[in-house]
């Protein structure tokens, strides 16, 4: 059994890299496959031996998928604010700085997770009520904030507005992953046609990072742990929303952004399996296929989890800075223009395959709104209205 449970730690770690390494493919591929073959595979394993598998898989996906968003500009649904700072330190030399700092957050979320499921697990259920009556109205101030921060307010609030709209015909298009060309065409494609256009070159890059002291991080993780906590309180919340609301308690600087990110990313996809623990309801495609594969969550159950999570994200966070020093050596020897086009090739036929041809026709549109966002000038954090008016409608119509 012992050998049986690491193996499947060690094989989720695995998948984890490879779908995270892997620009348009997500966890929630490989857990729709594994909940379609659950009868199967619940003969010839226990089911805490593939709770393990979904675990282990999630959480290294969560750190592994800060690397094609940096170096490669293809981002997913957790990831895509990470192009903003990621990209504008790669074009300095240092890419892998920017893996670094993310990396780094996801590292600190965990202490972060134990304290917040003790408290989820005590409290939950008693607030989880009245901290849902006031989720639109936090989501419209801390827009309005956001937009306020711009130099260029009508134009931030257009980006903000057509975005929104999209985001909404997107979500109510019946098509099995609506984020995907929404999200992708936000914010990869129209950073990739900018710099295929503009025939950016990456100069060679440091393998380096600068020193990171206290004052630095004490900010972004306590952004993290607030903004996070809410988004295992409200339904519809990721971790790009969560990033949104722990970015606009304070101007936070490049580094202290990636920080925020990279935390947030790991603290929303661990909690939400205590969130499935309390109240019974699942917040990420992760939590909702551990529900599938167990008919009652024990506490043993929540333990066995937690640890996957500690030991996942510390085996994770070396593994990440090691595949960043290889892409950090790698991207001083191609051309980066010739990879941006191999990989927008590439996200348009997943596109094609996973949303069909209606979500290609939501993929073209949302890249061309993220075009208008670039060369308007406006802040690109605008664009995830594509999110968060969807989530204000869905509250208060």
């Amino acid at each position: 059994m012992l050998i049986e449970i690491i193996l499947a730690l060690a094989f989720g770690i695995v998948v984890g890299t490879l779908t995270g390494l892997t620009p348009g493919i997500h966890i929630n591929l490989v857990g729709s496959m594994l909940i379609s073959l659950s009868a199967l595979l619940l003969e010839i394993f226990s089911p805490i031996t593939i709770v393990i598998f979904i675990v282990s898989m999630s959480i290294a996906h969560t750190f592994i998928d800060f690397i094609p968003s940096i170096f490669l500009g293809a981002p997913d649904d957790d990831t895509v604010l990470s192009v903003l700072p990621g990209h504008k330190l790669l074009k300095i030399g240092k890419g892998y700085e920017a893996v670094y700092l993310s990396t780094l957050g996801s590292l600190l979320a965990l202490p972060i997770i134990i304290v917040m499921s003790i408290i989820f697990i005590l409290f939950l259920d008693k607030i989880n009520p009245l901290i849902k009556s006031f989720t639109p109205y936090l989501l419209i101030a801390s827009s309005i904030f956001l937009i306020s921060k711009d130099r260029k307010k009508l134009t931030a609030i257009i980006v903000f507005i057509i975005s929104g709209f999209l985001g909404v015909i997107a979500l109510n298009s019946n098509l099995e992953q609506p984020l995907l060309p929404l999200l992708t065409g936000l914010f990869g494609a129209s950073s990739m046609l900018i710099s295929i256009n503009s025939k950016v070159k990456i100069p060679k890059q440091k393998i380096s990072h600068s020193k990171i002291k206290w004052k630095d991080i004490r900010l972004p993780l306590f952004a993290s742990m607030i903004s996070s906590s809410l988004c295992g309180f409200l339904p519809g919340l990721g971790s790009g929303q969560a990033a949104v609301l722990g970015s606009s308690f304070k101007k936070l600087s490049r580094k202290q952004f990636l920080l925020l990110l990279g935390s947030t990313n790991t603290i929303v996809l661990g909690l939400s399996f205590i969130v499935l623990y309390t109240i019974g309801k699942s917040r990420t495609g992760s939590a909702v296929f551990v529900g599938e594969i167990l008919e009652k969550i024990s506490i043993n159950h929540v333990i066995i989890i937690l640890i996957t999570i500690i030991i996942t994200g510390i085996l994770c966070f070396h593994l990440t800075l090691f595949l960043g020093k290889k892409f950090s050596t790698l991207m001083s020897k191609i051309s980066y223009t010739k990879i941006s086009i191999a990989i927008l090739v590439f996200i348009c036929i997943i596109v094609l395959i996973f949303s069909g041809p209606k979500g290609f026709v939501i993929f073209v549109l949302s890249t061309l709104i993220g075009l208008y966002g670039i060369i308007s000038g406006a802040r690109r954090i605008n664009l995830m209205g594509c999110l968060i008016i969807p989530i204000i409608l869905f509250y208060l119509v």
